[in-house]
């Protein structure tokens, strides 16, 4: 007789636990929906964040269904979350380097300091980003090297982005000796710009003497280009520039040690 009495107190106690569960799936459900309609919206939000977002508001939701079925049933529902914050303690502190690159990697995807295809220097790598992940970063070096850094080191370092602006600087200096005149040098330097079609005319290239030096007299040269052509022209002009001097007479010098003879 107690036990039917007891199966028959608790078995409003199940229903209504039941009950709750399906009418909480359904809400689930719904509010599910309007997180993906409200992602879907956001165009602006890199995919595999939306893909983390949702999967955190699914536990959470989870989380939220098993609380409110346990005090449907008559189970303590402070122990239990009690219980769950000491457990979601315990994981957090045991995969603390795991978070650390996981909330990094959350804060790439916001800031968002470059992105797939940049060319970029960080954490003392360089190279092109080919991902950026949750818990790591890929580059390829241009020797085609795949480089996975972990986020964490990469917002704890500056970031140089190649990438971010579509015009770079090309600087380079040229050594001649100083039984070439200056007008001749700059000349001779603004004859083997004029050779590369890559170059700006705007912003216009510069050619002026930097510095006197115990054996040569350095001059230095910046020129625009696209950020695509700047290798390119790099090496180009660094050519260009020999031919010219040759054909313009200007010598190049290098460092050389004058010594001189003494008669007793």
């Amino acid at each position: 007789m107690p036990n039917n009495l007891i199966e028959t107190m608790a078995m409003p106690k199940i229903l209504g636990a039941v009950l709750t569960f399906l009418v909480c799936l359904i809400v689930m459900n719904l509010v599910m929906r309007v997180v993906d309609r409200v992602l879907g919206k956001a165009t602006k939000l890199d995919g595999t964040l939306k893909g983390f977002i949702r999967s955190a508001v699914k536990i959470l939701l989870w989380i939220l269904l098993a609380i409110i079925v346990a005090g449907a049933l008559g189970i303590p529902t402070s122990s239990m979350v009690a219980l769950i914050s000491i457990a979601g303690l315990a994981l957090s502190l045991s995969v603390q380097n795991i978070l650390a690159n996981l909330f990094s990697g959350l804060t790439l995807l916001i800031t968002k300091p470059f992105k797939a295809g940049d060319y970029v220097e960080v954490a003392g790598k360089a190279g092109l980003v080919k991902t950026v992940g949750l818990f790591y970063t890929q580059l390829n070096t241009l020797d085609n090297v795949a480089v996975s850094i972990p986020n964490s080191d990469i917002t704890g370092s500056s970031v140089n982005n190649y990438s971010a602006e579509p015009l770079r600087r090309v600087d380079l200096t040229f050594n001649t000796s100083y039984e070439t005149g200056t007008e001749e040098v700059k000349q001779a330097i603004l004859a083997a710009v004029e050779k590369d079609e890559r170059i700006l005319k705007d912003p216009a290239p510069f050619v002026r003497l930097l510095a006197f030096k115990e054996s040569t007299v350095e001059y230095v040269t910046r020129v625009w280009c696209k950020g695509a052509d700047y290798w390119d022209v790099y090496f180009n002009l660094n050519e260009n520039v020999r031919e010219s001097f040759a054909e313009k007479g200007v010598k190049l010098s290098y460092p050389r040690v004058n010594v001189h003879m003494m008669e007793k």
